[in-house]
Order: structure tokens, then sequence, then C-alpha cells
């Protein structure tokens, strides 16, 4: 490969105004580590203890190899895909899936290609939200050999709904598991079209079992699929267990032949696993539909909630709810987080979940008692429709305190969209966070994607130092009656504007981001953040925006004013935490001490995605690997590391 050396420098002169030191040799003296699963394993703490780049040679990566996948399936116009695959790396192999269905082994070191997985994704199944996948689980049988055929398992769910398990060494399907390596997550669920219920993010193994919950469409209609979680015999494909969280009057409900509970939270985000306590914890969501809960009858007793399973039976051990019936689709959207650091809680083993309103709940693991104080707050109460049950109280934690602590004003780049975007927030209710839909309009802020999302915090366990990337725009949501939601679907509704039939309550939803003329966040910046809390203390240690206007908008329209972002970051031991889960087109490097930036790479498109990092040998360097959409429908995956020394 041509050296990007110099092409970097130019890079640091454009973006700093100075030019890039000369590479030091590099240090091979560090630790060594893989990145064996979601979040970089069962914990999810997006942290490794790998030293190699650091903050005085960052600025110095390049491109060491780029896996690029164009044989990309055409499934027609409207058909929208994302790119979100974090990679499992284990061994010397690395792993990822598209969101095509396809999964790909390469070699870590290189790049090279060993093998290739399709798993051949119906057409009829790509309708509806965008095709993704998240991530993939992997499993090792301890007592028999590498060498032999499914002693070495990747697993994943796909949009057909289907879960499947390959040989990690071959890509062949495993022909024990299931029907010939394909066990079908439509068993049970009521006769839902697959696309509306199909897992975006990975499977976790926990033993001998693979564990699973999927995305449900629940704004279509009440009563729609079950949001039930089901662990496999990681060999046979055999179901193990289920967990569907709902309470027990409506379990009695079911009708002949009906497995489990249609409309009942379902568990779209990732999980996170104690290994030693035999527990997987769990995010849920809220029950369908979304907006309107007059007709749940406690249906939502599980909803937006973290939860602790046996990993053994599926029993529950706690719960505990981040938001009370959940009217915001404030449904938990992150991998639940597991820690111990000696002066936070005590030094208890704990969970950290992240949360859509920027809240960040520490949690006892073993009983899900808070390891702080949890406040019951008032929330607003008017506006609402008279059928609905508003709570009166919502849960704000107390240590570390709300870090979406951003007040709502209107802004715009001129007289002009500012006039615009303060008629359009004096037109919709706003009475603070909580807000209940309304059907003169409500303004929810944060909006359904955060504050914080599936891209989860990064957690550094010696320090207890957590970063948290987080977007901030305002969006309307406004309840309609019967009659307007029918005229409405007459014509196209697309993003950012949406509609939503909720068929079987009195009302549909429309929502919409507001934005101003020029198709910028009506509320003022930052529209994407960093932030960095000392868990020890509550408190923030600093916060900047993240993201720039470029690639939104032409040259010299480019302002560091945050921007939108999807999917997250992690941190190193040698004190650095990289993102690219910008709208503009950077790998970066901050400081994780001051919150500097360090460098700015960039990359050929976005990267709604977590990074993740490895160095397998004491000779090998330190790879950081990420998922790059397009150009077009290809989907890449790009990896850097150090230069060699001259």
């Amino acid at each position: 490969m041509p050296s990007l050396r110099p092409l970097l420098a130019l890079g640091c002169l454009a973006t700093w105004g100075i030019a890039c030191s000369d590479p030091a040799p590099i240090d091979y003296a560090g630790p060594t580590a893989d990145w064996p699963g979601f979040g970089g394993g069962h914990e999810g703490l997006r942290y490794s203890a790998l030293t190699q780049i650091e903050a005085d040679n960052v600025e110095h990566l390049e491109v060491a190899w780029t896996h690029r996948d164009d044989a990309q399936p055409d499934f027609g116009p409207g058909v929208r895909a994302t790119f979100q695959g974090s990679p499992t790396v284990v061994g010397d192999a690395l792993y990822y899936c598209t969101s095509y269905g396809k999964v790909f082994a390469l070699d870590a070191e290189t790049g090279a290609e060993r093998w290739e997985f399709d798993s051949g994704l119906e057409r009829e199944n790509a309708k509806g939200a965008p095709l993704r996948c998240r991530g993939l689980g992997h499993w090792r049988d301890s007592a028999h050999s590498t060498a032999e055929r499914c002693t070495e398992r990747i697993l994943f769910g796909t949009r057909d709904s289907e879960l499947i398990a390959i040989d990690a060494r071959s890509g062949e399907p495993c022909a024990d598991f299931g029907n010939e390596g394909r066990v079908s997550l439509e068993e049970g669920m009521g006769g839902a079209e697959a696309w509306e219920y199909h897992p975006s993010s990975p499977p976790i193994v926990v033993g001998d079992r693979v564990i699973i919950g999927a995305l449900v469409y629940d704004n279509l209609r009440v009563g729609t699929t079950s949001g039930v979680v089901r662990a496999y015999d990681v060999r046979s494909g055999a179901l193990s267990w289920s967990w569907d969280p709902a309470p027990e009057h409506w379990k009695r409900r079911l009708a002949p032949g009906e497995k489990y509970v249609r409309g009942s939270p379902n568990v779209w985000s990732a999980f996170s696993a104690d290994i030693e306590r035999g527990l997987v914890f769990v995010p849920t969501g809220n029950p369908s539909p979304d907006y309107y809960g007059g007709l749940r009858d406690g249906l939502d007793q599980y909803g937006s909630s973290t939860i602790a399973l046996n990993a053994e039976t599926g029993e529950l051990v706690w719960q505990f709810q981040t938001v009370h019936h959940d009217l915001w689709d404030y449904d938990v959207p992150a991998q639940p987080e597991l820690f111990q650091v000696p002066g936070v809680g005590g030094g208890r083993p704990a969970v950290a979940q992240p949360t859509k309103m920027g809240f960040l709940f520490l949690l006892d693991r073993e009983t899900g008692e808070p390891l702080y104080p949890v406040e019951e707050r008032a929330v607003p109460q008017a506006g609402s429709v008279e059928t609905e049950l508003l709570s009166p109280t919502q849960p704000y934690p107390t240590h570390p305190a709300q870090m979406h602590d951003i007040e709502l004003e209107a802004w715009g780049f001129t007289p002009y969209d500012r006039g615009a975007c303060e008629e359009a927030f004096a037109k919709y209710r706003h009475d603070g966070l909580f807000t209940p839909p309304s059907l003169e309009g409500s303004i929810v802020f944060p909006n359904t994607a955060g504050g914080m999302n599936w891209g989860g915090v990064a957690i550094d366990p010696r320090s207890g130092i957590a970063i948290a990337n987080q977007s901030h725009v305002a969006q309307v949501v406004e309840l309609v009656t019967r009659e307007e939601h029918d005229e409405l679907a007459k014509t196209a509704v697309t993003f950012p504007d949406e509609l939503f039939p909720m068929e079987g309550t009195p009302y549909g939803v429309r929502r919409e981001m507001l934005l101003s003329p020029f198709g910028a966040p009506c509320n003022a910046p930052p529209w994407g953040s960093l932030t960095a809390i000392d868990l020890r203390s509550g408190q923030i240690l600093w916060n900047r925006p993240l993201g720039t206007t470029r690639d939104l908008a032409p040259f010299p329209l480019w302002f560091d004013l945050g921007t939108p972002n999807f999917g997250g970051g992690i941190m190193t031991a040698s004190g650095l935490y990289l993102i690219a889960s910008t709208t503009d087109h950077f790998l970066r490097a901050i400081d994780v001490e001051s919150g500097d930036e360090l460098a700015r790479l960039r990359i050929p498109a976005a990267s709604p995605s977590i990074p993740a990092t490895y160095r397998l040998t004491p000779t090998s360097k330190q790879f950081v690997v990420l998922a790059v959409n397009g150009p077009e429908k290809s989907q890449s995956m790009m990896a850097f590391a150090l230069p060699d020394s001259d």
C-alpha cells in the first residue's frame, strides 16, 4: 500500500493549521487484547486495555486495510440500509455482518477475506425500518477441538426473523442447529409478518445458551406481535426458555394456541451478561403502541426497564423501571454495562444504564437497587387526551444528574429561519421533559432517538470515568383522530415526517423533527455532544460539541455546532476516546482527561456504528476498526493502525 503520511500531513495543515510531527517507532511492549463481542465483551464497557495507540501518536493513524462488499442486492426504491455492524475479533479472525444479511470472516491482521455467508434475505422482508445488523454472537465448545466442524460458531439474527448458526472456520451452516443451521423466530408469534418482528441487535451467548430479543414495529396496531426474549441451545437450536415481558393477568388471556402475549414490551437493543453470577441483563422497550397507553391495562409493567434474568432458566431476578407508563418511545435503548469501581456505590458490582432522556442510572448488579438516590418527581399532566392514564411522577437519578440538560430555545442561522422556528415552538405544547402527547402537538426533547441511544457509553473500569455521545434535536409528536390519520395517509409520508396508524386506538400519531426552512434543527446547538462524567463524584468533567456541518452543507458553511450522531465510541487504557458516529465523515480521537480533540481522520462516508480495537500478539500492531457506509450500496470495514517508522 502507498504511504498515506503525506496526505495525513496535509490533513493536519488543513484541519489544525500545523504540520504533523514525524511518527515515532511503534512501542510493542504493551498489552494485547481481542474484541470478543458487542461493546467489547459480555460487560459491554466499550473499553480496551490497549496502549500502543496513544495521545502522542494517534494523529499518525493511517488506513491499514479495507474490506468492501459491493455485491449488495437491489431491493428496489424506498428500501434503506444503514451499516451499523460492530465487528467481533476472536483468535486471529474478525467477523462482521452487513445490513443485507451477509457475514464475513477476515484475517484480523491483513483484512484478507476467509469466507462469506449470505443468509438470502427475502425481498418482502426488506420493507419498514432501514436494514441493519449491529453485531454477532460467538461460541466456542471448550470440550472439543476448534478444528472440528461447528465447535466454534457465529450466531446472528436476520430480517427474515431467523436465528442462524454458522461454522466460524468455514462459514458453512451448522446442520445440527435447528433446520440446517436456522431457527425460525416466528414460532408462537401470532402470525405477524417476519419484518414486523426481527432482531436488530446481536444475540448474547452465556454458557451453552444463545439468548436473543427482537425489534417490534410497535406503532402499527394494538396487540402487535410479542416482545418475548428467548434462549436456545447453542448446539441443537432447541428452545431452552422464554421470558414474556407481560404481567400474569395478561398471560391468562392467551387464546388457544398462542404462546406469547401480543403487544408486550420488546427488546431491540443489546444484552450484557455476568457469567459468574449467571445473570443476563435485558433493556426493554415499551408496549405497542408507543404514544397511546389508555388500553394497556398494566401491560407496561416491564416496559422501559432494565431487567435481570437467570441465564439458565429465564426467571426474573430483578427489575428497575426507567420510565413509568412510557408515552414518548423512551424505551431503554442501550446495552446495560457492567462495572465495579472502588468509590462508586461502595465498590459494589454495578450496572450502568444509559437512557434516551440523558439519564445514566447506576444500579446494584445483584438486586437492581439504585446505588444512589433516585427521586420520583412530578411531571407534566396537562394536554393529554382524556382517555390516557398518565404517571404523576417519573424517576430522576441524582448521581449523576441528567446529562441532556440543555435549554430548549429557538435558533437560526438568520433572522428568517429563527423566526420560523420561533413560530413552530409557539405552535406546539412544551412543558418540559415528559410533556405528554397531545392533539395540538407536543414537543419531545430529547426526542425518540435521544439523548443517548444504542451506542451506549464508554466506561473506564479503573478510573470510573464514563463518556457519552448524545443527540439534541427537538421533535413534535401529535395525536390525530382516526379520520385525520386516514386523510393524511393518502399522501406519502417520509422521514423526517412520519405517520403511524396505531390501529385499535382512537388515534393515529404524527412525528416530525422540528427543522428550520434551511433543514437545520430549530433548537439551539449543540445538536450533538460528548459528555465526560466522574462516576465517583457524579460530576461532569467536561462537555463539548460533537460533529460539524461538513458533509451536510457546502463549503464554507462548515461549523462546529455538533450534529446528531448514531453509534458510539470506545475508550482505551492510553487515555483515548475514539468515535466516528457523526454525520460528518471523520474518526475522532479525544483526550479522556481534558476533552481536547487530538486527531480528526477523514473516512469515505458516515460510520453510524461502534468502533472496535484489538492487538493480537506481542509483535502485532493495534488496530482500530469501524464500519463505513457507501458509496452507494457498498459497505466497508476499515482498519487503522500506526505506520511503520522509517
